[in-house]
This record gives structure tokens, sequence and C-alpha cells, in this order.
């Protein structure tokens, strides 16, 4: 008999043994007794997560407080945001006095709800020690003429907007931020503007081509179509043959009613 065998019949570890003892039958704590004894590391479950989860919960829900503060009140929808920050400073004049500190700066994507649709890209700051956004500068996509996503080679954070009275040289919070903005700003742009559509210049193809998010959703949501209807005519069918089963048992049965009746006649008279 090997001694895997022989360690198999001799019963529970010694140490979950006291492990149960000591903690009155409770899975939890017999998991955490049992580890610290053997000194293997416990993780809590309220142990904070890593820095880039929460990271990404506070871009998600400054997302969600910018649409909700500054686009639903004014029936507006937000198709998308990215949080950014400038490639380079930018010169500020030399009586500009006052200013209010770190800000976070989110360049966000909306359109109306009412038709006629109008479409808009805007500026959106948050200050440090303030919990409310403020609106700054404001464009239509009409004014939108170029946008350059730096290196079609590679994944970069980096992309510029270039309007007919502004240009601005962004870096955003990671390449795939930028990645969906670019996707769902082109997507936009292709819908709502009819003609002098933007440059998009630099942009990975990816981006712009029919394997963008959008394009798969969509995809995502007509093959579910599909197989509903497939699913449907298929019942269909089958409800179809249980009817014409049914309908040739009513038929049988009631030829076997009619003939017993007439054997019942027969040998009443």
């Amino acid at each position: 008999m090997g001694n895997s065998h022989r360690k198999a019949c001799l019963g529970p570890h010694p140490l979950l043994v006291r492990a149960w003892m000591l903690s009155g039958g409770n899975p939890q704590g017999i998991e955490l007794l049992y580890r610290s004894r053997r000194g293997i590391p416990t993780r809590r479950r309220d142990q904070p997560s890593s820095p880039s989860s929460h990271v990404t919960c506070h871009k998600m829900s400054a997302k969600s407080a910018i649409n909700k503060d500054l686009f639903i009140p004014h029936d507006e929808k937000m198709l998308a945001a990215v949080q950014v920050k400038r490639r380079t400073k930018k010169k500020i004049p030399f009586l500009a006095t006052g200013g209010q500190g770190d800000y976070m700066t989110y360049i966000c994507l909306s359109v109306t709800n009412k038709k006629p649709t109008h479409v808009s890209i805007t500026k959106v700051k948050q200050f440090e020690g303030s919990s409310s956004f403020v609106r700054r500068s404001q464009w239509s996509i009409d004014q939108l003429r170029q946008v350059n996503g730096i290196d079609p080679n590679r994944d970069s954070p980096e992309f510029d907007l270039m309007f007919d009275n502004a240009f601005d040289q962004w870096v955003a919070g990671s390449s795939g931020e930028k990645g969906t903005f670019v996707q769902v700003l082109h997507h936009t742009c292709q819908r709502y503007r009819a003609d002098r559509k933007p440059e998009f210049v630099n942009c990975q193809s990816r981006l712009l081509g029919g394997n963008s998010i959008l394009h798969s959703a969509a995809d995502s949501v007509s093959s579910a179509v599909q197989k509903a209807s497939q699913a449907l005519n298929e019942r269909g069918e089958r409800l179809g043959r249980v009817e014409e089963k049914t309908g040739d048992m009513m038929n049988s049965a009631q030829q076997f009613a009619d003939t017993a009746h007439k054997l019942a006649m027969k040998h009443k008279c």
C-alpha cells in the first residue's frame, strides 16, 4: 500500500480537527485557523482591491455622474467620454490670475434626444475638492475638422482634436479608453454628418473599420434575433405537428365512439 493511500485512510488532518474544534464548526473559521497554523497566506474578503481597480471604478462613476448632472437635465444623452490631460502646457496670458487649483478634464460626446438632432463635443472639468462637474468649452460636431490618432501602428493614449477655432493635444488615461472614444466618435460622425465629414488620420484601422465595438454589438444583436426567430419557427413547427396528431387522435376517438354505439344498438335490438 502506498504512502498516499495510507494517509488517506488515517482520516482528517489533525490540524483540521483542531481547527474545527476551536472554530465551533464554522467553515470560514476552520479555513482561517488551518491556514494560519500551516503558514498559508490568507486574504480577507474586505481587503482593499488593487489601485488599478479603484481607478477604473472612479472613472466609471465619474462618467455616470457627468451624464446625470450635465446632459440628462438638458434632454441629452452622453455617447462617450474620455478622461484626458494635455500633452503640452497651455500658454496662460500674462494678466490671467486666480486659478482654481488642480482639476480633471473629460472630453464628452453627446447627442440631443429630440429632433433635429444636435451632436456636441464638450470639455468638462472637475476641480480638486469638488464633487460637481462644470462645462467649459463646447463645439458642434460640424466644427470638428480632424481627429489625429498619432500612431496607426501601435496602441497609444495620445490623440489630437482639431476644430474650426481650436486645436488640442490630449493624452487619455489609457490607450483602450482613447480607442473606445475614437470608435464612438467615428461612428457618430458617419451617422450624423451628411457632408464635410472630419478626417480621421493616423488611427488604427480596427478603430474605424468593421471590427469596431459598435459593429460587433450590432452583429451580436442581429445574431440573437436570428436565433430567437429560428427557435420560434421550430417551436411553431412542433406545435403544428402536435395539433395534427391531436386532430388525428380526435378523429380516431370519434370513429371508435361511433362504432361502439352501433355495436351497442345492434346487441340491444
